[in-house]
């Protein structure tokens, strides 16, 4: 993976702002540790940082060919398939990167090329000839891409920090990013970038930079029809397209290993990644100092994974590394891992997965793991409510949040209303069958809720934390192919069996143990250990001894108590469901850290 930035301005000559790109590009570089390069024309200038996976000397970018010049991050799983059909076409190739496959597949294709891709990518191509910049982003967003217009110029980059760095952007704030902050936050609204004026390209959308202005649309959604395929049929079918992104993932330059968690989705994936390599797969897992002595089970997190992990290397054989966090270091990482995000993020779950990626980095490049099924298959409690709730189910604190405010915000900003609206506009796009029953329209709502929000945010997480590491992580339950096909599975079939991805676990019979293939679900693992709430709670109290941003927005008495209980008087998750207690602490500390570090000055206009 990498990291691309630049921008275009028509009224300008860029060649003299070479320094104003690289500084811009130099931001990324934990994106892209092996290779840094600018390249700028009359009114353009990219830059480039690059993580190496495949072809390092045939790959290196920006890359042209003819009068088209291209900056891409991502990774295509079909490169072969489509440099056979453009060999046809008459084009031949000086290396075998994807990236000159995708630059020639915009050469003969145009735009119509996305909807022959498979993969996760973020790119801009200039055409020379035509004065014109084309840029696109995976459908489901597993790759970044943001933007903004100041000036006259239309400035972009992997992360925010790159648009940052260009001297016409500043760090602000204003009343709909705060609300985005605390209403949505840490995801985020599709499009929105919760610094002032800074979007965010959304998944499945391409747009154009013309003299003319910037034209941004969409180039695929999931389609509603009746399903035809039997159980049986459904279930070899589910089977056949995850083994098949499995294996297409699996290619690369450079070592691959996969996450492995004990749980069904990290699970299946590791077993078909452990059938693809001669030599034993490497497996990882992340786990909390003392965390047996203090684990305390509840609904969401009903038994440890260090068994089931266990389990399953011993069926595929592989060798296996757990790696071990200790409370102080789980603390500390919390600002490199707001730093990796240019926001507030989801507290130790970030800090402990960035470190947790630094640690695989060291002897590996690629891994695989399995966000996205419980999105896609419907894994989650909210799933089983019958869609009958209203905004993001994921968000159900949004009284408790509002007290939080001091009284001068809490009399205007309407952060329910807020959240209902902007979950509205998305179930308003959801595509629709016809001849369903309200409860079958509701919930495909709440799936495409799922899809175009939760999904992302737990995207960007991995995305933010594997790169900010020089780690790139693929996860196959977010091809394309598979969604598409398992969006039309009607909700009894994917609870085939009375339970939770029941069609998933019908698809994997045979491929995971049966103890395995029948685990409750359980989250991504936190620590329970009293040292860290007593950390985090200390490292709030002091930061609420000072002039910080943060009580120029919420009650002190609010936050001071929280820091006095370690979270424990905000009764519901913040966001999902994991942020709680001292989670909810360390995202208070994560959001002073950001108003410092990016000096970011709130307009109330």
């Amino acid at each position: 993976m990498c990291g691309i930035t630049g921008f275009v301005h028509f009224n300008q000559e860029l060649a003299s702002k070479k320094e104003t790109v690289r500084q811009m590009a130099q931001t990324l570089e934990k994106r892209g540790p092996d290779d840094f390069n600018i390249w700028t024309a009359e009114h353009v200038a990219f830059g480039h940082t690059r993580l190496v996976v495949v072809d390092p000397t045939g790959g290196i970018q920006p890359m042209t060919r003819g009068t088209y010049t291209i900056v891409y991050n991502g990774e295509l799983y079909n490169t072969e398939e489509i440099r056979a059909e453009l060999k046809k076409c008459g084009h031949s190739f000086q290396g075998h990167s994807d990236t000159e496959v995708l630059l020639y597949s915009f050469i003969e294709w145009r735009e119509k090329c996305l909807e022959r891709l498979n993969g996760i990518f973020a790119f801009g191509v200039w055409d020379q000839t035509r004065g014109e910049l084309f840029m696109a982003r995976d459908r489901l967003g597993v790759k970044p891409l943001f933007y903004t217009e100041k000036n006259g110029a239309f400035i972009f980059g992997s992360e925010i920090k790159a648009l940052l760095a260009h001297p016409d952007v500043k760090s602000e704030l204003d009343r709909l990013g705060f609300m985005e902050l605390i209403a949505i936050g840490p995801g985020r609204t599709p499009g929105q970038g919760v610094f002032k004026g800074i979007k965010e390209l959304r998944p499945a959308h391409a747009l154009t930079v013309k003299k003319t202005g910037v034209k941004v649309w969409r180039y695929w959604n999931v389609q509603s029809a009746p399903h035809a395929d039997s159980l049986p049929e459904t279930a070899l079918r589910v089977r056949e397209l995850l083994q098949d992104a499995v294996m297409r993932q699996l290619t690369a330059d450079v070592p691959v290993c996969t996450f492995l968690s004990g749980g069904v989705d990290s699970s299946a994936i590791s077993a078909f990644a452990a059938q693809f390599f001669d030599t034993p797969l490497h497996t990882y897992s992340i786990e909390y100092e003392d965390n047996s002595r203090f684990f305390k089970q509840n609904v969401f997190q009903p038994g440890e994974d260090r068994p089931w992990i266990e389990k399953m290397q011993q069926h595929i054989g592989s060798v296996h590394h757990t790696k071990v966090i200790d409370q102080e270091t789980l603390a500390h990482a919390l600002k490199e891992a707001m730093r990796a995000r240019d926001l507030p993020g989801m507290a130790d779950v970030d800090s402990s997965l960035l470190w947790f990626c630094h640690e695989i980095k060291q002897d590996f490049t690629v891994g695989l793991s399995g966000e996205c099924a419980d999105e896609v298959f419907g894994g989650y409690p909210w799933f089983h409510r019958n869609g009958s709730e209203e905004g993001f189910p994921w968000i159900t604190s949004m009284q408790e949040k509002s007290q939080l405010l001091n009284d001068k915000w809490r009399k205007v900003l309407p952060l329910k209303e807020y959240g209902l609206e902007q979950s509205g506009k998305l179930r308003d796009e959801t595509p629709k069958l016809d001849g369903e029953s309200d409860v079958e329209r509701r919930r495909r709502e709440l799936f495409y809720l799922n899809m175009v929000s939760f999904m992302t945010a737990l995207l960007e997480r991995k995305d933010r934390m594997s790169m900010g590491a020089g780690l790139e992580v693929r996860v196959p339950f977010a091809d394309h192919r598979l969604v598409e096909y398992v969006w039309n599975i009607p909700w009894e079939m994917k609870m085939a069996d009375g339970r939770e991805k029941g069609i998933l676990r019908r698809a994997l019979d045979g491929v995971l143990p049966g103890d395995v293939l029948y685990r409750k679900k359980s989250p991504y693992p936190k620590t329970h250990h009293p040292a860290y709430t007593a950390a985090v709670s200390s490292m709030l109290q002091d930061i609420l001894k000072k002039d910080t941003p943060l009580l120029h927005f919420f009650s002190k008495e609010g936050l001071e108590k929280l820091a006095q209980t370690g979270g424990a008087s905000f009764q519901y998750p913040w966001f999902g469901q994991l942020m709680t207690g001292p989670q909810l602490v360390a995202y208070f500390i994560q959001m002073h850290e950001w108003f410092e570090e990016y000096s970011v000055r709130f307009y109330d206009k």
